[in-house]
């Protein structure tokens, strides 16, 4: 009820807006219904909910009460919305967070995000059989887009992983991260499982933090280590590098540290040496002189 009346309001102000009978509205009226929302300063969500509801109505005139016209709102016509920059923390942020998860379980799949940047179903998915210690690698199998890749890692990674593995002991279980309270004790543990023990410490931390919050934190660490934006793409999985460089909107001190050594070269190249204008001028005398 509460959704059918602001779809009738939405209607009731592009009514009211109109200055040609609603049978007559051409694409170009609705561009100009469009720049008059935007003159008054909703937003392009706002705006496409406007042209939602305008299309809808004209189905139903012409499909439903044969209303002879053509929809004015073509389809998959709405405004651009602007991506979220994707959300990290800080280094101080990180250690607060992993000083409040003592559980072994818990500590290594959240090492894995952090560091390895696994998506929450990927870490679900693990098996055993995926680590190489000796290596220090990772395979995933079957990620995002039904992609394998290589990951690799660290040392507090390893002993993490070491850690819930000597005092997880060895069911006969492939998948790496198990239930361990509750009648589900033993089974490999969901996705929701997993994003419920953030959920916990989140809270107990008071840290603002999601999975995929450890996923760009460790983008963006890496980022800012000066990492090449290619091996970053590799590492997470990105299908498009575009999606890779949505972490350099975020990534000040890459930014600054880039702009600082760049700058550099371009005064070293232009500035005029300090006794340039001494010379000029010992030139122009000797000049008068002559």
């Amino acid at each position: 009820m509460h959704t059918l009346k602001n779809y009738l309001n939405l209607l009731d102000h592009f009514v009211a807006w109109l200055t040609v009978p609603i049978e007559q509205v051409t694409h170009k009226d609705i561009g100009a219904y469009t720049d008059h929302l935007l003159r008054k300063r909703h937003k392009p969500k706002t705006i496409n909910c406007h042209l939602g509801t305008i299309r809808g109505f004209y189905e139903y005139l012409i499909n439903d009460e044969g209303m002879p016209a053509v929809n004015p709102v073509k389809k998959g016509y709405r405004l651009r919305l602007a991506r979220p920059l994707p959300k990290h923390l800080k280094d101080e942020q990180v250690t607060l967070l992993f000083n409040a998860i003592k559980d072994a379980r818990d500590r290594a799949m959240f090492m894995l995000m952090l560091r390895c940047g696994l998506r929450v179903e990927e870490v679900a998915r693990l098996t055993r059989d995926a680590i190489e210690y000796q290596r220090r690698q990772l395979s995933v199998l079957n990620g995002k887009g039904g992609k394998d890749r290589i990951v690799y890692l660290s040392e507090d990674t390893c002993a993490a992983l070491q850690e819930y593995i000597r005092k997880r002991g060895s069911p006969k279980i492939a998948r790496l991260f198990l239930v361990q309270k509750g009648p589900m004790k033993g089974h490999p543990l969901s996705v929701r499982g997993i994003q419920k023990r953030i959920e916990h410490y989140a809270c107990t931390s008071g840290i603002e933090v999601c999975c995929h919050h450890l996923r760009h934190t460790m983008a963006t660490q890496l980022l800012n280590a000066d990492a090449d934006l290619a091996t970053i793409q590799d590492l997470l999985g990105h299908s498009r590098l575009t999606t890779t460089q949505g972490y350099c909107r975020v990534s000040n001190l890459k930014v600054q540290r880039d702009y600082y050594k760049a700058i550099e070269v371009v005064l070293q190249r232009t500035q005029p040496r300090a006794d340039h204008g001494f010379r000029l001028d010992k030139l122009r005398i000797m000049d008068n002189t002559m």
